[in-house]
């Protein structure tokens, strides 16, 4: 099988560099906003749990979208602070359009299903997040003949790989309904979006020179009928 290496041009553009400083830009920005939250519920001592997702109570509802804003502890908060910046900036950079849709989904969509099937208890944390993220990202790089994907998946094999125990309920502290119905999000995006942000193919100097003898000899082989055709009206005439 072949591996596609981007095209150079594109990888060293400018604006694949600006893409790559806002993506770093949005993701630690996002992290900014999680501690910032988390510091203010701190200092002024409130409770997370009245923001947490609820399972099938109507107030609960509402954790759809706090939910994963708020975390039990600082503790809690930085165990997904590191993963949620490198996940964000990975998934901006190489999957800019992807994200404008993988991103809503891995943020709402898990809180809806455990709302609907999840145990009864208080669901809070972003690693609802992460859990699509990585799952994206894997799954991407699985289905895609993109180095930069292949490279982006092993990674995330690599420095997260230990988080598949998280979707198994072993630990009753743990909400692993969400990060089962993140990762099911995740990886049922990237097969659906697998045609998306597909970058230019880097072509080498012998493939022009193949299409170049292809096209002369399309272009002979249209003289070499239109001869035949033109001979043929004369014998006719």
């Amino acid at each position: 099988m072949q591996f596609d290496v981007p095209d150079p041009r594109y990888t060293h553009s400018a604006h694949s560099h600006a893409l790559l400083a806002l993506a770093v830009r949005l993701s630690i920005g996002f992290v900014a906003l999680l501690w910032l939250v988390h510091l203010m519920n701190w200092g002024l001592d409130l409770d997370p749990r009245p923001f947490g997702l609820r399972p099938r109570e109507w107030l609960g509802l509402v954790g759809i979208v706090t939910a994963p804003l708020v975390h039990s502890d600082f503790a809690h908060l930085f165990a997904n602070s590191v993963p949620l910046a490198v996940l964000g900036a990975t998934m901006l950079f190489l999957y800019p359009h992807s994200t404008l849709r993988v991103l809503p989904a891995v943020y709402l969509g898990p809180g809806l299903l455990v709302w609907l099937f999840g145990r009864g208890s208080v669901h809070l944390g972003a690693s609802g997040l992460v859990y699509g993220l990585v799952s994206y990202v894997f799954v991407a790089g699985l289905l895609r003949r993109d180095r930069r994907a292949i490279a982006a998946s092993l990674l995330v094999v690599l420095m997260y790989g230990s988080l598949a125990w998280g979707v198994l309920p072993i630990d009753p502290r743990v909400s692993w309904e969400t990060h089962l119905a993140a990762a099911a999000i995740g990886a049922l995006l990237a097969i659906f979006l697998r045609r998306f942000d597909i970058p230019p193919r880097k072509r080498y100097a012998w493939e022009d020179e193949v299409a170049e003898h292809d096209e002369e000899a399309s272009f002979e082989a249209d003289d070499a009928y239109g001869d035949r055709r033109a001979t043929h009206g004369q014998d006719r005439l």
